[in-house]
């Protein structure tokens, strides 16, 4: 006989306590790669930024702000399709992760990107008159001045990330029943 808490089994929890573990740590981790790169990207291609892009830009920027403006649980119904693409599967922990992480990419840029912003003009223009190339001054000089920063908006995505994932336990019940 099993230990019953709220009406559901000790293993029932523990399973679900695992999955939402699993989609947890691999979800931030690689939305927050992804978050960073593309928050770098949105800095340095902006007006003024070092590798100025306006085309890329533009369409960076409207992309990231689509994507953050859609409810995770229509973007996690609307890319089932992609999502068996990657995945191999719609249902489980595994095919979660792909919007887990097409929700937290976007969000995470933006808040990274406002951090990256806030550093002084000065000290990149210090970096290029030291001679520093584009990535000696990503490396060297605005990741370090925003570790801090950056380490906030991870933890902001997190718990974000976790309300997301309480809804792809829901949703994955009733999109199992319904796309199959």
């Amino acid at each position: 006989m099993s230990n019953e808490i709220f009406g559901i089994t000790t293993e029932k929890l523990l399973l679900a306590a695992h999955q939402t573990v699993y989609m947890l740590g691999w979800g931030i981790l690689i939305g927050g790669i992804i978050g960073v790169l593309l928050a770098l990207t949105l800095v340095l291609t902006r007006r003024g930024g070092l590798l100025e892009n306006r085309v890329v830009y533009t369409v960076l920027n409207v992309v990231v702000n689509i994507v953050r403006s859609i409810p995770f649980i229509i973007l996690l119904v609307a890319i089932i399709p992609f999502t068996r693409f990657i995945a191999g599967t719609s249902v489980g922990s595994r095919a979660a992760l792909v919007p887990l992480i097409i929700y937290i990419s976007p969000f995470i840029a933006r808040l990274v990107e406002s951090s990256l912003l806030e550093v002084s003009a000065g000290v990149v223009e210090a970096a290029q008159a030291m001679g520093a190339s584009t990535f000696q001054i990503i490396r060297y000089f605005l990741l370090p001045e925003t570790y801090g920063s950056i380490v906030l908006s991870l933890t902001t995505g997190t718990i974000g990330l976790l309300g997301a994932t309480a809804m792809t336990g829901y949703a994955g019940v009733e999109a199992s029943a319904t796309w199959r």
